[in-house]
């Protein structure tokens, strides 16, 4: 049987159980962006801040985070908390591990934003009495969204096609049902060709809003 005889007989079969491995991989795409999203800011703040002490743990973590591989990351949470009394599941630490990773480039991608917006709106805003952090609530990061949208959304793709590491940590994910497709069919090129085009299912409209916002961008500008 030829590669395209098989694909046409066991397509369907193939793409059914892969897509049992969808939900999981929505869940940990969810969670570890909105945990990215919440723990960036928060880094990328520290990382603004005019106190150097505050500073360096900021920078230090960014470093750390984006200068080592995110499957490392993942081993040492799931495999290495443990020895330290703490045992996530594999949802847990996939979503966690992809998180911090991602946390670590979302705080740049803030941090360029904010500093794309003149300081002398934040002037402005502590002289008509309000707080530091009250103008960077209402009158900085609103502008700066603008700057930021569009590689938060290009950086939520690359993050979708992270989670296809998280089989790694035991997440029964579209690349964990995939493997096992290989094991029992022993067609690996099919397989990994039908779990690829979901993803590129996935991408394709992130990717086109992610233009769009861009070009919306510029317009702005």
């Amino acid at each position: 049987m030829t590669f395209w005889q098989y694909l046409e007989a066991k397509g369907p079969y193939l793409l059914t159980t892969l897509l049992g491995g969808w939900p999981q991989t929505a869940i940990v795409a969810i969670g570890s962006l909105l945990f990215a999203l919440i723990f960036g800011l928060a880094v990328a703040l520290v990382r603004l801040s005019a106190w150097r002490p505050l500073r360096w743990p900021a920078i230090a973590y960014i470093e750390f985070f984006r200068g080592t591989p995110a499957l490392v990351q993942l081993f040492v949470i799931y495999f290495g908390l443990p020895d330290i009394g703490l045992s996530p599941t594999p949802l847990q630490a996939a979503i966690v591990g992809l998180g911090m990773n991602g946390a670590a480039y979302l705080a740049e991608i803030y941090r360029a934003g904010i500093e794309s917006i003149h300081r002398g709106q934040m002037e402005a805003a502590l002289a008509l009495g309000l707080t530091p952090g009250k103008a960077m609530q209402h009158i900085v990061l609103p502008q700066a969204v603008r700057t930021m949208l569009p590689p938060i959304t290009s950086f939520a793709i690359v993050l979708l096609k992270d989670t296809s590491i998280v089989f790694s940590v035991g997440v029964v994910e579209i690349m964990a049902l995939a493997r096992n497709l290989v094991t029992e069919t022993l067609h690996s090129a099919a397989v990994y060709l039908i779990a690829g085009l979901l993803y590129l299912c996935m991408t394709i409209p992130m990717s086109r809003l992610a233009a769009r916002l861009e070009r919306q961008r510029q317009a702005w500008q």
